[in-house]
This record gives C-alpha cells, structure tokens and sequence, in this order.
C-alpha cells in the first residue's frame, strides 16, 4: 500500500494519467488531502467512483497516523501527540502555539523524521532510545496534517514546521527532502519555505547538498560545545574535528542559500555553561553571522541538570559582548515532556501503558 501523501503533484498527476484518468483529477486529490481533511480513498467524492475503485486496486490508500495518546500543557498553548505511523513506527509529534497580537497564534509543528536516533547525545532522551528506523516522507507529511486538522476546527492552521522532533534529519535525507517539497508545494500544503527549519547535529556533506537544493528553510546546527574534546562527550559521534566541518558548512550554507544559519547550544549545569565555554564560543562565532540559541537543559531521565538563571544570563552576556547574537530559547512544554531533548517513545501501546515522558495527569 501507498500512501497519496507520498506524491508530489506532478507525479500524483502521472499516477492518475497510469490510471486512466486526466490530469485535472490531481488537483482534486490535493485539495482533498491538504485542504478538505480527507481521511480515506472513499471520502474522494469528487472522484468517480470507478477511479476511486482502480486507485484501491492499484495499492494506493490514506493513511493517517493512529493517536495513541495526546497531553496538553498547563497554559494550553503546546500539545504532544503519540503517534503511531501507518509505516509503522510509534513517534511523538509537538505543536507549539505563540499568541501574535491583532491576528491568529504562530502555530509551529516539531516533527520527527526517525525513530529513535542514531547519535547519541547523552542528554537527549530520544538520543539514549538508540535507533529503530527512518520515517518516510509520507509519514512526516501525516505528522503535520495531524495537526493541521486539530488547528483547523478553531479556524487556525499550521504557520511554521521545525525538523526538530525525533532523530536526525539529515540521516534520512531523501525523505526529509521530499516532505520539505510537499509542505511547501503550492498545489500541495502550500508553506512558506522560510517557515521551515531543519536542524541538524552535524552531517556536513549533507549540509552542503542541501545547500544546492534551490530552497530557502532554515538550517540550525546543534553544536553544544565550544571545543572537539567536549562536543564528543556530548556527541558522542562527532568527528575528531566536527566543529570546525559544521561551521565550514554552515558558512557555506549561508552563502549559497542567503539564510542566516542558527547554532543551537543546549546548556548543561556544570557541563558546558561555565563563562569560559561562553568565551570560546564568542570567539569561535564572532563575525559569523550567525544567531545563537541558547537551550537550557529540559528534565529528562538522565543524570545531567539545568543551568541556573544566573548562569544562563551570564553565558548571553558574554556571547553578546563578544559580538555573537544570542537569545534564550522560551522553551514550550516541559511540563509535558514535550520540550527540546525530552522526546522518547518508550510505551506498551498494546497494554496502553505510557512512559515517563507521558505523566498521568493530575
């Protein structure tokens, strides 16, 4: 079985021309699917029923992820799904809302392009799930209509996408790509490609194929580290030499593409926050371009901790002084488990016994 959510228009479109059909019948699925909340191949009214039937015969169907749980925050504004995907993995999937003044609320999706990941980082919980296998493209797509649908009830709808979610983005490059081209298709889920921001902890050949795609989402590279010896504690697959090959890379990456590169710094208490990782790092960003994010370390199961306010004020200032742009990440969610690093997958969805990252509401 495939899913419609796997094609492009123009293949969607010599799909059904295989099929016997005219090529205008692909804009009707496509509004369908990404516009009308179309579930199954018979909820295509639009279609003749004996081209619904040939589809069904060829193998082609709807799928859409099954929720095995969803929690809300306090404050009502991020929601964290437990999906399982139709290709079959189990992944957790975030929408975060920030309310804009005069006009509906920024509704970013954080998808997850892999179950598990193959990295490692010692402080991410989706890092120590180690890795079970690449989502298809489709699957991703779902990720985010999943949402869209909920959105769409209150008159809302999905205005940004971050590949941020579970696993590395850059590991299932081909499929990643595809999805990028779909959510941005005009005549598929028609996003802003500026709306869109992979991140990566640091594959730079593929950083710099990206860079030769013809397209303008953003690009955050997850450093950690203002030096190799540290970074490998962290990253425990990082290169010899990562930093200085990410870096290279995004250089690149900004001159081809114009897009600022964003460097995201994940600040572990007593690990790498001290003043002195803030100086290397102003040193080793000065004159870049680029914009720091500073994350302060989400709870997860490990035995790392949280930096202290004081110490996460300090590390800005003197990124600031030393000419480097850095804000601190307002980070949605953590109540929830549904924060940066805290995604995990960890459940019995036969016995609908959930995981640590799933707290039973109070």
């Amino acid at each position: 079985m495939t899913s419609l959510l796997r094609f492009p228009p123009n293949e969607l479109e010599e799909l059904l021309v295989s099929l016997e059909a005219p090529r205008y019948r692909a804009d009707q699925v496509l509004r369908a699917l990404y516009q009308g909340g179309c579930d199954s191949i018979d909820a295509l009214i639009q279609l003749p029923r004996d081209l619904r039937e040939r589809m069904k015969t060829a193998g082609l169907t709807v799928q859409l992820p099954v929720i095995l749980r969803e929690v809300v925050s306090d404050d009502g504004d991020t929601t964290k799904a437990l999906l399982s995907l139709p290709s079959g993995p189990t992944v957790e999937t975030v929408l975060m809302q920030y309310p804009r003044s005069g006009r509906g609320p920024r509704s970013t999706v954080c998808v997850s392009t892999q179950a598990g990941c193959a990295m490692g980082c010692v402080f991410c919980a989706t890092g120590q799930m180690g890795f079970e296998r690449n989502i298809p493209a489709e699957d991703v797509v779902a990720q985010v209509l999943h949402f869209q649908r909920l959105l769409a009830l209150r008159g809302e709808h999905v205005t940004n996408v971050v590949f941020m979610g579970m696993g590395e983005p850059l590991a299932n490059y081909e499929e990643t790509l595809r999805a990028v081209r779909q959510l941005t298709d005009p005549r598929a889920f028609d996003l802003a490609q500026r709306a869109i921001t992979v991140s990566t902890v640091g594959i730079p050949r593929a950083i710099d194929r990206l860079a030769t795609e013809n397209l303008q989402v953003g690009l955050a590279i997850s450093l950690h580290a203002p030096d190799d010896a540290l970074r490998r504690r962290l990253v425990p697959t990082a290169r010899p030499n990562s930093i200085a090959e990410l870096l290279d890379s995004g250089r690149r990456y900004f001159r081809t593409s114009g897009r600022r590169v964003s460097i995201e710094y994940a600040l572990v208490g007593g690990v790498n926050d001290a003043p002195r990782h803030a100086q290397e790092l102003g040193k080793l960003l000065r004159g870049s371009g680029m914009h720091v994010n500073l994350i302060p370390l989400n709870p997860t199961a490990g035995p790392f901790v949280a930096p202290s306010r004081r110490g996460v004020r300090e590390f800005r200032r003197i990124l600031t002084e030393a000419g480097v742009n850095a804000t601190v990440r307002i980070e949605k969610g953590s109540e929830i488990a549904a924060a940066c690093g805290q995604l995990r997958t960890d459940v019995d969805a036969a016995s609908g016994r959930g995981s640590a990252a799933f707290p039973s509401p109070s």
